[in-house]
């Protein structure tokens, strides 16, 4: 989905990825808690008038992609993040 941009917005204690797609004021979210190195997915929520589209999996993209180049490893406690886990065993090592 090209037409779509996922931010990063981080605090000290969590954050959440956002993806807003260009042809809606609604957005996804992934949130997260930081404990050290370690960020726990904690909630994975795409509204239904831009669901269907593989923007939750793209959010969990973002957040792979970024455990990758920064080194924080992964606790999935949301059900679709660990869900995401388990079809992609190649993500094993970045789960804390």
């Amino acid at each position: 989905m090209a037409d779509l941009e996922i931010t990063r917005h981080d605090s000290e204690t969590g954050g959440e990825y956002r993806a807003h797609p260009a042809d809606s004021d609604a957005i996804g979210r992934l949130t997260y808690k930081k404990r050290g190195d370690v960020y726990v997915a904690d909630h994975t929520l795409v509204p239904p008038e831009i669901g269907g589209r593989g923007i939750a999996a793209r959010l969990v993209e973002a957040l792979i992609d970024d455990a990758r180049s920064e080194g924080f490893t992964i606790v999935p406690q949301c059900s679709y993040v660990e869900a995401a886990f388990r079809r992609h065993p190649e993500w094993s090592d970045l789960r804390a």
